[in-house]
């Protein structure tokens, strides 16, 4: 995997990432610091505090362990040979729900913010999701989270529902907004 030097991102899904064995050894670490640094700037990734490496690896091999068991979807960033983002679903587990899969992490590198890295990332979740016929993708974002809500809605998600001041930050609260995107395939009228 190369992207020729050029500094542009290659997107990959897990097969891509653990057939290039140099870059599978530093995966997980190169996470972890990505999401670390991401958490310690303020972002809405679900912690408070950084996670741990170790916290960060439980996260990763149980996303890994759901792609093959084709309950997940996972695609990784790279720029020249470095980790830049990642992103995953995870398919319900409730029987009823599991038609259905919610997006759970989206995380680019602070240095590669607004290179495309973030809509690639999704979009290559998105196809992922039709191509395991999930009829539903869900997502929840911080209400303040702009940038997320801005590219969520670019793609197609509507907002479902939201919690007023249901996410706590310490003293602060931040909504917790709720999207969708519709993957069913569209139904023609019986004539």
């Amino acid at each position: 995997m190369t992207s020729g030097g050029t500094g542009e991102p290659v997107i990959l899904d897990p097969t891509g990432l653990t057939s290039d064995p140099d870059l599978w050894t530093r995966f997980a670490e190169s996470a972890h610091q990505i999401l670390a640094d991401l958490v310690r700037g303020g972002a809405a990734l679900g912690w408070v505090e950084p996670p741990s490496p170790g916290e960060v690896a439980e996260l990763l091999d149980h996303v890994v362990s759901a792609v093959h068991a084709g309950d997940a979807a996972m695609r990784v960033a790279y720029v020249d040979r470095r980790l830049v983002g990642l992103g995953y679903w995870l398919r319900y587990a409730r029987p009823t729900h599991r038609p259905h899969a919610d997006l759970e992490k989206i995380a680019v590198d602070a240095a590669a913010h607004g290179r495309g890295i973030g809509r690639a990332l999704t979009t290559g979740l998105i196809a992922d999701a039709r191509r395991a016929g999930i009829e539903i993708l869900t997502l929840d974002a911080r209400g303040d989270n702009s940038n997320a809500l801005h590219l969520y809605r670019s793609l197609g998600f509507s907002e479902y529902g939201r919690l007023p001041d249901f996410v706590a930050v310490g003293a602060r609260r931040f909504d917790k907004v709720f999207y969708m995107l519709n993957l069913r395939p569209e139904r023609r009228p019986q004539a």
